[in-house]
């Protein structure tokens, strides 16, 4: 993959070096002046891998993408500074980094879309290996890379067949980074639509620590009621926060008559 990444970025963006003009006279907008710094860290990208990189040089090698003939160093620099860290960056708002020295509309979609893609090829990757989630453990491995990375709360049903294997996971509402607005009814709508055998819901903490307020509680005995009253078995409720996940299963919260 490394490899990939540095293969292309040289094909991209190589440009023969200028020899016409002495280095006083060449401007920032003149990519040859980088040219060398680029390839010195596609080197490193290809040899280390990008685990090794510190969280501008990340930034910069994403902007070679959409900026080929400016200081990208620079600007990585100061997104870092103005933001705190690589995640504080990539979660920023569409509209508040195209303002940002050197970024415009190509490189502030680039940027602002990556924690989306990483969840969804979280979320395919899960839903591939086809393995049970049959405790806690499991469950929490499945729905944290879905949730932990959302600025905002929302709500996540994770619908299973009889053996306990993925049928789909959901995102049922999507709120604020206080609540998420949670319907029953559509909760329910969604795990018949796919004839789910047994469900867990999972939901995420923005802002705060994993424990539950009343509204969790309340909103899980709510949904247990009705599930259980159709049949089907709800295995956990998993919130998901900075801190840490909290299991209601794990907990010992869930009736054992549901």
């Amino acid at each position: 993959m490394a490899h990939f990444f540095a293969t292309t970025f040289s094909k991209v963006f190589h440009v023969k070096p200028l020899t016409q003009l002495p280095p006083t006279a060449l401007s920032i907008n003149d990519s040859s002046l980088h040219e060398g710094h680029r390839s010195r860290l596609l080197n490193r990208l290809a040899n280390e891998g990008v685990e090794h990189f510190q969280d501008h040089e990340i930034i910069e090698l994403l902007l070679f993408f959409t900026i080929p003939r400016k200081d990208t160093n620079k600007i990585a620099h100061l997104l870092v500074k103005r933001y705190g860290s690589l995640s504080h960056v990539l979660d920023a708002d569409f509209a508040l980094l195209k303002q940002e020295y050197g970024i415009g509309d190509k490189s502030a979609h680039l940027l602002s879309s990556l924690p989306a893609i990483f969840r969804r090829y979280s979320l395919d990757k899960l839903n591939k290996s086809n393995k049970p989630l049959q405790d806690p453990e499991s469950t929490i491995r499945f729905v944290e890379p879905i949730l932990s990375t959302r600025t905002e709360e929302v709500f996540l049903l994770v619908s299973l067949d009889n053996q306990c294997r993925v049928i789909s996971s959901t995102i049922i509402s999507e709120g604020t980074v206080k609540e998420a607005v949670v319907y029953p009814r559509h909760v329910v709508k969604e795990a018949l639509k796919v004839n789910a055998s047994n469900v867990i819901f999972a939901h995420n903490h923005p802002s705060g620590k994993p424990t539950p307020s009343k509204a969790d509680l309340n909103l899980t005995d709510r949904l247990i009621a009705l599930f259980h009253a159709m049949d089907i078995k709800v295995f956990d409720h998993i919130i998901v926060a900075r801190e840490g996940c909290f299991s209601f299963a794990k907990e010992g919260m869930f009736p054992a008559s549901k």
